[in-house]
């Protein structure tokens, strides 16, 4: 069984008595085996989560210490059979000074331990006090409960499939944090052992730094603070457990609770690696880096698989959150509005003409058309608007085109293609009830040729329709639908489309309007171009390649994540399992990787158009293959599921 790159960390926060070891140990093993029930492979604690943050003086009696060391030992024995790395905080004796240090620990082995760099002396913390910081001692082990460990921050721990590193509340909080080295280094996932007191907007500040440092170190961070029992004197402690992703939040604890806390979650050092991997970034701090290797310890810990998530993965990852889909609908919209805008500002032109076939492509593409036009203070009567039936062209459709058209005021021409179509089958010699490929795209073409010539004929730009679905699918016409002057939809999935649509009908349009966007949402897709039967579609587009829902999914972590078919099809089971079967996910990806290789020509020559998310089909920009490269690798991962 693999993990497919996952693994379950987890933040433990449990009720402290300050100055009281035995009493803390205690409730650290009750978590340490909740964790291992949960299948959690690391576990981190608070800072000084044996002894507590807050003895103060304390940490000036040898009692304390002594007691400390001999709470760890006992600890160590007591999960000496237990299969997780668990971090806790100390104060540790080397020699004549005290260090503020995790300790890192496995089967009742000290890994490793790692003193704090950035000790905080101003306001309410006094740790210079007690304390020495790592960067002035120059120890490398410390002999700590009966064992000699390893010390220093320059320590990295090498657990059951992944790297990990440590630092000390403060030291997140610092210029350059230890993380950031470690991270260079090859730390995967960083973990903290905190006890940031809790203060008036405080919280969102912990919060945003957490994400952004791992999203500055593209790695996991896992943050544990202290909680109930350290509260003391002049300060509070708000039980703050937090777990980030590359910038993404995945967990957070309940804040100001009584009872002890595990947070879990599952980071994905894949995705992680393969992120660092292809940003040339990150790629030059780590060549700068090497210069002073850090040690790596090797844990033990065997690599452990993954049957389930318990991770949340959207079947949607091109649409985001109800909660932010309003905003990030304006803002991709005004990408493509500003991109149109540009290039008909530096062309000098004021025309443009697009093909409208009451589709969703052909309406957002619209829409953005008639919001540029407004932007630029150009009448919409410039905007020339084609609907041109054909074979397979339906009432519904050809009524939606017509009506908007109409209702966002642009200029509307009819062209038929059926006779130009009849001549050019007579032309070749092909019988016009032979309903081929040949059939089909003569349509296509007849459009895209009728296009350009009223494009010419206007001084203008012809504006197309396609979408990024479509393009990494090949689902479109080679010089027809395929080609344009402009595409603004080149960047959008198909999913999003449907999205943006829906936004522009809710909050961008008049009621007559709205009610035309939200017919064409219900809209089966469709090429229409083979006859209408009883009036109704002949062809729908999804029953032909698969459900866009799929392919998009498929793209997004194929593209945006380097995935393999198996890591794909794994994912997508967890996403879609109340929507589609194993046996009919296995089926279009199958799709999917045979047209994504196989088109690859289509896409060498696209028309420019504007990128709007982190996935890109631009041979100028995010994606450079071969046509002619070979497929068989993913074929064969893909027999073998």
């Amino acid at each position: 069984m693999k993990n497919y790159g996952f693994v379950k960390v987890a933040a433990g926060i449990v009720p402290v008595s300050v100055a009281d070891p035995f009493a803390n140990i205690t409730q650290l093993e009750k978590k340490i085996a909740e964790a291992a029930r949960a299948g959690v492979r690391v576990l981190v604690f608070p800072e000084l989560s044996i002894t507590g943050y807050t003895c103060g003086d304390l940490f000036n009696k040898p009692l304390l210490i002594e007691q400390a060391e001999q709470a760890l030992a006992s600890l160590l024995k007591k999960t000496v059979k237990s299969d997780i790395i668990f971090l806790v905080g100390l104060p540790v004796s080397a020699g004549a000074v005290l260090l503020n240090a995790a300790a890192v620990c496995y089967r009742g082995r000290i890994l490793g331990v790692i003193p704090k760099s950035y000790l905080p002396n101003y306001r309410e913390f006094q740790e210079a006090r007690w304390f020495t910081s790592a960067l002035e001692w120059k120890g490398t082990f410390v002999n700590l409960a009966g064992q000699m460990a390893p010390a220093g921050t320059d320590l990295l721990f090498q657990a059951g499939g992944f790297k990990f590193g440590v630092e000390i509340c403060e030291d997140l909080w610092g210029v350059i944090p230890p993380s950031c080295q470690a991270c260079l280094q090859g730390a995967d996932i960083i973990f903290n052992l905190s006890a940031s007191n809790a203060l008036v907007g405080k919280y969102d500040y912990v919060h945003n730094l957490v994400i952004q440092q791992s999203a500055r170190c593209m790695s996991g961070y896992v943050y544990a603070s202290c909680g109930f029992g350290e509260s003391t004197t002049d300060v509070v402690f708000g039980s703050n457990a937090l777990i980030s992703e590359n910038g993404h939040l995945l967990a957070a604890s309940k804040r100001f609770e009584r009872e002890g806390q595990l947070v879990c979650a599952e980071i994905d050092v894949e995705r992680l690696r393969y992120e660092r991997q292809v940003n040339s970034t990150f790629r030059g701090a780590c060549a700068q880096e090497v210069a002073i290797p850090y040690q790596t310890i090797e844990s033990g810990q065997p690599v452990r698989g993954m049957s389930h998530l318990e991770r949340v993965i959207s079947s949607t990852p091109f649409v985001p959150c109800s909660q932010t889909l309003e905003k990030h609908c304006e803002e991709i919209f005004n990408i493509q509005v500003t991109g149109l805008a540009t290039r008909l500002v530096n062309a000098h032109i004021q025309t443009v003409t697009v093909g409208i076939s009451g589709g969703l492509d052909s309406t957002l593409a619209l829409l953005v058309c008639a919001k540029t036009f407004d932007k630029l203070g150009i009448s919409r009567k410039q905007i020339i608007g084609v609907t041109m039936p054909g074979f397979g062209t339906t009432d519904r459709t050809y009524k939606n085109a017509q009506a908007l058209m109409k209702n966002l005021g642009i200029t509307r021409r009819e062209i038929s293609i059926q006779a130009a179509c009849k001549q050019h089958f007579k032309d070749i010699g092909h019988p016009i009830d032979k309903k081929d490929v040949t059939y089909e795209n003569t349509q296509a073409r007849e459009r895209t040729q009728i296009l350009m010539d009223v494009a010419n004929q206007t001084g203008g730009i012809v504006v197309g329709t396609g979408d990024l679905s479509e393009l990494a699918l090949g689902w479109c016409t080679y010089n027809g639908d395929h080609m344009a002057m402009y595409g603004v939809n080149g960047g959008v999935p198909k999913t999003l489309v449907r999205s943006l649509v829906g936004w522009v009908a809710k909050t961008q349009t008049n009621a007559p309007t709205r009610r035309v966007l939200e017919d064409v949402l219900d809209t089966p897709i469709s090429p229409e171009l083979l006859p209408a039967v009883d009036g109704k579609m002949a062809q729908k587009t999804e029953d032909l390649v698969g459900p866009y829902e799929l392919h998009d999914f498929f793209l997004y972590y194929f593209l945006r994540h380097g995935f393999g078919p198996e890591k794909i099809f794994f994912l997508a089971k967890h996403a879609f399992k109340n929507q589609f079967s194993a046996v009919e996910i296995k089926k279009w990806l199958k799709v999917f990787f045979r047209r994504f290789f196989t088109q690859q020509f289509k896409r060498s020559c696209l028309p420019d158009g504007p990128k709007v998310g982190s996935v890109g089909l631009s041979p100028r920009g995010d994606w450079r293959m071969p046509s002619d490269v070979s497929v068989h690798a993913w074929q064969k991962e893909l027999e073998a599921l």
